[in-house]
């Protein structure tokens, strides 16, 4: 008995680590998928902490008091100019490409704050720092500078506030809301669209071709007149209209969900985040373009494979290609400019849809993105087809 147990354990030993797909799936799969994710997510970490340290910021100071002027002095990689602060400077900043800090103190600070009684019921001194979290090296040296005063402010046992909010509701972040929610918008949902789109195409790639050729039904359609071109074609196609169906899926799920991931301020007013029409065209176009060259893609691995397990075997490493392209906007900083980079199949639908997103997109790159999936599609439909006429590859064991 105890021998037939060992013939048993050194018969399914020989088959797994025989079988070089299910081993690398099995073994080596899950650590190296675990590896890289969490190293993407963490040069995306460090590069998010450190965007704009190297940018000079000018400082604009109105009124520097002798005393907290070496803090200002302390924070790097700004050039600091004692100037008054107008109403058009502040309202200037709403151009994020402007790397500039504005700073208000009160005329007389330091006396003002040395003879202040928190205690006497009346409002401390307060200091007004404007700024625009959308740009990076901006809100850098605003965190430090807020971060120095409440530090010095601890110091003096709260003798002024910043920032301090009044019944005008001024806005200190000069960013729209559509700037704020867009940054946020485009490093995560287009992610999540194609994770979506590749796991309807997932669903049913395999099996159409595949499948075909585990059941044997494969085999019937080639010794038919049909030419092989045509079958090819009428895969691709019949593929891509049933992905294309998980695409308009998708797209309604966002244009339904994105007016409910809209918060409201604190007195319950919802803020903005406007598409217009021609970006939700665009977005859906984009959809359109990446469900066909993902369909034809999986194809080609589909016709490749033995089998169905052997498929999702071969599709897995492309599954990773995948999910890495969907996490470059985590860190990346702004939409490449190169349109070459528009070129590279799923990485340029993500950069187009993350454009849409972040409300700064170009017809060029959206352009050159949908034409390049286009032929890329065009391609494989190609390659599927020579797949079909050689038996070599339909009928392989």
């Amino acid at each position: 008995m105890k021998s037939n147990t060992l013939t048993i354990i050194k018969k399914e030993f020989a088959r797994f680590f025989g079988d070089r797909q299910m081993l690398f799936t099995t073994v080596i799969m899950p650590g190296l998928l675990i590896y890289l994710i969490y190293s993407f997510m963490g040069m995306a970490m460090k590069k998010m902490a450190t965007e704009g340290t190297n940018e000079l910021v000018t400082l604009c100071v109105e009124n520097m008091p002798t005393n907290v002027a070496p803090l200002i002095d302390a924070i790097p990689a700004t050039a600091i100019s004692q100037q008054a602060v107008s109403q058009e400077d502040i309202d200037r900043l709403e151009d994020k490409s402007l790397n500039v800090v504005l700073v208000r103190f009160p005329e007389a600070f330091d006396e003002k704050v040395a003879s202040y009684d928190p205690q006497s019921g009346i409002a401390a001194p307060n200091v007004e720092i404007y700024y625009n979290s959308a740009n990076n090296a901006s809100s850098r040296v605003y965190h430090i500078l807020e971060t120095s005063l409440t530090a010095y402010e601890d110091q003096l046992s709260n003798r002024f506030d910043i920032n301090r909010a009044d019944s005008e509701g001024t806005a200190f972040d000069k960013a729209s809301s559509n700037e704020m929610l867009g940054s946020i918008l485009s490093k995560l949902i287009p992610m999540l669209i194609l994770m979506l789109l590749f796991s309807g195409v997932m669903a049913i790639a395999p099996s159409a071709i595949a499948g075909e050729k585990e059941r044997g039904t494969i085999a019937t359609l080639l010794v038919t007149p049909l030419r092989r071109n045509e079958l090819a074609l009428g895969k691709v196609v019949s593929l891509s209209c049933i992905a294309l169906l998980s695409g308009i899926s998708s797209f309604i799920g966002i244009v339904l969900s994105l007016p409910k991931m809209i918060p409201t301020d604190a007195a319950g007013v919802e803020l903005g985040l406007n598409f217009t029409g021609s970006d939700y065209v665009v977005l859906l176009l984009i959809i359109f373009a990446t469900v066909l060259i993902m369909a034809s893609a999986v194809s080609i691995l589909s016709a490749l494979a033995k089998d169905v397990k052997n498929a999702g075997t071969m599709i897995t490493p492309f599954m990773l290609v995948v999910m890495f392209c969907g996490l470059t906007p985590m860190f990346q900083n702004g939409a490449p400019e190169s349109l070459t980079a528009y070129l590279i199949p799923f990485y340029n639908s993500i950069q187009a849809m993350t454009s849409v997103f972040a409300h700064e997109m170009k017809w060029m790159p959206v352009i050159v993105t949908l034409a390049a999936n286009v032929v890329y599609t065009g391609i494989a439909v190609w390659v599927l087809t020579r797949m079909f006429n050689s038996e070599k590859v339909m009928f392989s064991k």
